[in-house]
């Protein structure tokens, strides 16, 4: 959408909040952004569910690469250079390509973003992996374990860090390029700024949940890491 099709929308909030000498005069207004929280609720919660089903899927799509590129040792090439390419189109034009296919919404986000995420945690999982010790590797050979049991009780265990480093740098970059989902057709924050985009306190109180959100979401998972990794903590003190 650009500035001329922005302008006639525009004029219709500024004649819904002129009778605030605040918002009218395009100033930050704490009043008003209390007094009119309450619509950024629905936005807000679009902004997460979406978030959380992108991060839970392509965690879930990445994971199943990661172990069969790990297993598999010709599949790591064809596997990495297929998400960098999609890691390399941009979100918005993806939306328009997708909507023919899948139609306007949800969908057509949800598709873009999960193939976004893919080679951030892709590219963390095979890390975490490739970084486990030979000779840790060997004395658990050593030991019996099989190659599953090497693989869920040593080589995922010790590939944690860089599998949550993976994790928090795609749930807010996820965050993030969500707020542009509505060029899809779909809601959340962003949706909300562009409704008023040229209202300083609209655009401050979307962008700034936004901003919190990513902040949040990214204490949540560091805090599921120490609790996860409690060697970590005891190295670290």
């Amino acid at each position: 959408m650009n500035l001329a099709q922005l302008a006639p929308l525009a004029q219709v909030e500024i004649e819904t909040r002129s009778l605030d000498a605040c918002p009218a005069n395009n100033e930050v207004c704490p009043g008003w952004i209390v007094e009119n929280f309450d619509r950024y609720m629905t936005p807000l919660w679009e902004h997460v569910v979406l978030t959380v089903f992108v991060v839970v899927v392509g965690f879930a799509i990445a994971f199943g690469l990661a172990i069969l590129a790990h297993r598999k040792s010709w599949a790591m090439a064809p596997i990495s250079v297929t998400t960098q390419v999609l890691y390399t189109i941009p979100s918005i034009a993806a939306f328009f390509i997708l909507q023919p296919l899948v139609g306007r919404g949800f969908a057509p986000a949800a598709i873009a973003l999960i193939a976004y995420t893919l080679f951030i945690l892709f590219a963390n999982f095979t890390t975490g992996l490739q970084n486990v010790p030979a000779d840790v590797k060997d004395a658990a050979r050593g030991m019996g374990l099989t190659p599953n049991q090497l693989l869920w009780k040593v080589e995922l265990p010790l590939a944690l860090p860089e599998i949550f480093a993976g994790l928090r740098i795609a749930t807010t970059t996820t965050i993030g390029l969500v707020a542009l989902a509505f060029f899809a057709g779909y809601g959340g924050l962003g949706q909300e700024i562009d409704a008023d985009i040229f209202f300083k306190g609209n655009v401050i109180a979307a962008g700034g949940l936004c901003l919190l959100l990513a902040a949040i979401s990214d204490l949540l998972i560091l805090g599921i890491q120490r609790v996860a990794l409690p060697w970590r903590r005891v190295g670290a003190t």
